[in-house]
């Protein structure tokens, strides 16, 4: 397995939550790593990337600010750290890997870009 999310859990909305994605460590050194989710009934939208070298991060206007996106070298795990979780943000949250575009940040935000995905976490922000 190249992607293992996990971390998801029932929160109650301004409350804090990280989500970790376990890499093999080849994907995790070529590639960039991302983090999308999918509500029920909706598409799969972005969340956020990281490059391959951790140089640069992106995030969708709707979680700029409340999360953020780190990588431990040490550990070949990528984070996701959620905080003032809203109720909206209730999905199920997938990391995914881009080889081939790894270095094309205009297309970061396209899953279809991402080659390997791992299984997703749930998330549930209810009050």
């Amino acid at each position: 397995v190249q992607l293992q999310a996990s971390g998801g859990g029932l929160v109650q909305p301004g409350d804090s939550l990280r989500l970790s994605c376990a890499v093999s460590e080849d994907t995790f050194n070529s590639n960039t790593l991302g983090w999308f989710r999918q509500a029920p009934g909706k598409k799969r939208e972005f969340v956020s990337a990281i490059t391959w070298r951790g140089d640069n991060t992106f995030y969708a206007d709707s979680v700029k600010g409340r999360f953020t996106i780190s990588r431990d070298g040490a550990k070949n795990t990528v984070y996701l750290q959620m905080n003032s979780l809203k109720i909206d943000d209730t999905a199920v949250y997938y990391c995914a890997a881009a080889y081939r575009y790894r270095a094309v940040s205009s297309v970061y935000s396209n899953s279809l870009k991402y080659e390997t995905w791992g299984q997703g976490t749930q998330v549930t922000v209810s009050s």
